[in-house]
């Protein structure tokens, strides 16, 4: 349940009230809905490129406890859209330093940094303290947990996504309103949609649908105006368009329809396909994909093995694999003729996904020993060698 102040004990002092006062005059908000929104907790999932804008307006706006989820650290090629953060900061969780210029753009408001991975084993409990979850999330497995967990959990969940200059928001579970699978039964194919990393993201766009999520936030906890639940709203910034489509609630949704069958969190890894490492990842490398750690040990056993690297230009001078030799997967049809069809080839790019679509178009073209690796030259800093730079 939202929390309603109406009737109590007025609990804004005058700081707040001066604070506040451009937005206390508006009618629809008044004393009583400040009060509201003071006493209103708040969980942002993700602190990155959606969470920055969400979580600073909903601090502007007098949102007494904000929590923030988010495992990460601070890069420098987040700063360009995660506003929250400046070149001082990198290196740093971004939870902790999203709190401190938090703090300091609202002090009345409290903050819990929850430097974390949400998991279905700590899901249920962290949203039971929150009123409203704001999902920011870039990835199905989170976006399928918040979900599931919002619904068993009776919380509203405002949820935003991005892709490339492309967005969009909807509010799903309020006032028994359908939720995510009931317009997303299934998750897409793994690797069938790639992240921020490999597709790209203008800077601005989460701003846009970041600020649109703390919008139907305020909404929901003022009972103010009509929020997005059973309409999802589509934003292209090339053409500046909004269109919306209308979703009902599914009979058959297996978490929020009247027969449900997921009681209690899943294992969303699995469900989306996404699951890697020990057997796992030995079971994927035999169909065509390679682990960093695999790729590093016969590099040091002097296996003869061709890197091809298909990003562009400018991401290989950031970061490369010593020995790989760059051919943009636009290019890489013109050049199959030039490969060595006897070699052993394995591809890779920023974090595994263009590479896949490669490595399909080399055995295309007759080219038999190529493997993919399995979440590219990221991983590979991460896991083999810390000093190739991220981004």
């Amino acid at each position: 349940m939202i929390p309603d102040s109406r009737g109590g004990e007025r609990q804004l002092g005058p700081e707040e009230l001066r604070r506040y006062a451009r937005q206390i005059v508006l009618p629809e908000v008044g004393e009583a809905g400040q009060e509201r929104l003071k006493k209103a907790r708040v969980l942002c999932v993700g602190a990155g490129g959606l969470g920055s804008p969400l979580a600073i307006y909903l601090a502007a706006a007098g949102i007494g406890r904000i929590g923030l989820i988010d495992f990460d650290r601070v890069d420098l090629s987040n700063i360009h859209r995660q506003i929250l953060y400046s070149a001082s900061d990198v290196g740093a969780p971004k939870v902790a330093a999203a709190a401190v210029r938090l703090r300091d753009i609202n002090p009345h408001v409290e903050i819990d940094a929850h430097e974390e991975r949400l998991t279905g084993a700590n899901a249920m409990e962290i949203v039971a303290r929150y009123d409203i979850v704001a999902d920011g999330a870039d990835n199905f497995a989170t976006r399928y947990l918040v979900n599931d967990v919002c619904v068993l959990s009776g919380k509203p969940n405002v949820q935003a996504s991005i892709f490339r200059f492309e967005g969009q928001i909807s509010t799903f579970g309020a006032r028994r309103g359908p939720c995510y699978r009931c317009l997303y039964p299934e998750p897409p194919a793994p690797g069938t949609v790639p992240a921020c990393a490999d597709a790209g993201v203008l800077g601005v766009l989460p701003g846009i649908l970041g600020t649109l999520q703390a919008l139907e936030v305020l909404k929901l906890i003022l009972d103010r105006g009509e929020t997005l639940t059973g309409r999802l709203l589509l934003v292209d910034a090339l053409a500046m368009r909004f269109r919306e489509i209308s979703f009902r609630k599914d009979p058959a949704c297996p978490v929020c329809g009247p027969n449900p069958t997921i009681r209690a969190p899943i294992d969303y890894e699995e469900f989306c396909g996404t699951r890697h490492g020990g057997a796992d990842e030995e079971k994927e490398a035999g169909a065509g994909a390679i682990s960093v750690e695999e790729l590093a040990a016969r590099l040091r056993e002097g296996e003869s093995i061709v890197l091809i690297d298909v990003r562009e230009p400018f991401e290989q001078r950031i970061a490369t694999i010593p020995g790989a030799r760059l051919i943009s997967l636009a290019d890489l049809w013109t050049e199959l003729p030039r490969l060595d069809r006897s070699a052993k080839h394995v591809v890779f790019c920023h974090t595994g996904v263009r590479s896949a679509h490669a490595v399909a178009m080399m055995k295309r073209g007759g080219i038999p020993r190529v493997l993919n690796l399995t979440g590219g030259i990221d991983a590979w800093s991460v896991r083999v060698d810390p000093s190739v730079p991220r981004y």
